[in-house]
């Protein structure tokens, strides 16, 4: 911005629609009508082709994952960027649910930035998750990966040393997979199908939550006298 407020030439040429003179404020909201739209369409699409293609997975996932946080187990979460904010927000669903669900012992290993730049800093941005998964992880608790990409460094070396602790690991990634899907150590993986990682994201969040969800759904339903009655 200039001195006196009005944009600078780097600003007004990312936004000439909204600088230019000759602007035509009607054909902008049009073009912003039909991108929302179009961009509507894409996600909408997409969920049907990840729901055909993985629906009674994702439903066997959440069974193995009911089972694990009923025999006392917990759940570790992780990801790079805006997959990490995407692990964190499936860390608050099981520890903050709604309804009638009780509330599930999980955690997020990018949450502790101390132990994440140390490990960073000193050993190497690679090990940040398999390090304290080989600290706090347990046979009977559940790793949570995710990637867009699916060829994070750091999620291939969790993944390898939560399989050699007996963990049940989860990978949810985009396009074709990446290298994620070459893993042995993966015992249920779901991938977006997708180019953009706009949209790939915003699939990866209707997969766990329905992972959440159908989690609980499961729990509530292996308690005797509840659930009973649920279609």
């Amino acid at each position: 911005m200039t001195r006196n407020g009005s944009p600078g030439p780097d600003v007004a040429a990312l936004y000439p629609f909204l600088y230019a003179d000759d602007s035509d404020v009607d054909a902008v909201v049009e073009q912003v009508k039909r991108s929302t739209v179009d961009k509507t369409r894409e996600i909408v699409e997409l969920r049907r082709t990840v729901l055909a293609a993985d629906g009674q997975r994702i439903a066997d996932c959440a069974g193995a994952m009911a089972e694990r946080f009923a025999g006392g187990g917990r759940l570790l979460a992780f990801g790079n960027g805006g997959s990490s904010t995407d692990a964190q927000d499936l860390v608050s669903l099981f520890l903050s649910p709604a309804g009638q669900f009780r509330p599930l012992p999980a955690f997020c290993l990018t949450n502790d930035i101390a132990v994440v730049t140390a490990l960073s800093n000193d050993v190497g941005f690679d090990v940040v998750f398999a390090r304290q998964l080989a600290a706090f992880g347990r046979a009977g608790d559940v790793a949570v990966g995710l990637s867009t990409s699916g060829n994070s460094a750091n999620l291939l070396r969790a993944f390898d040393e939560a399989g050699r602790r007996g963990l049940l690991t989860v990978g949810i990634a985009g396009y074709d997979g990446g290298k994620m899907a070459e893993l042995d150590s993966i015992d249920h993986l779901f991938v977006v199908p997708s180019p953009s990682v706009h949209r790939i994201q915003e699939a990866q969040t209707t997969i766990y939550h329905a992972l959440w969800e159908l989690t609980l759904i499961a729990l509530d339903r292996s308690v005797p006298g509840r659930g009973g009655d649920r279609s």
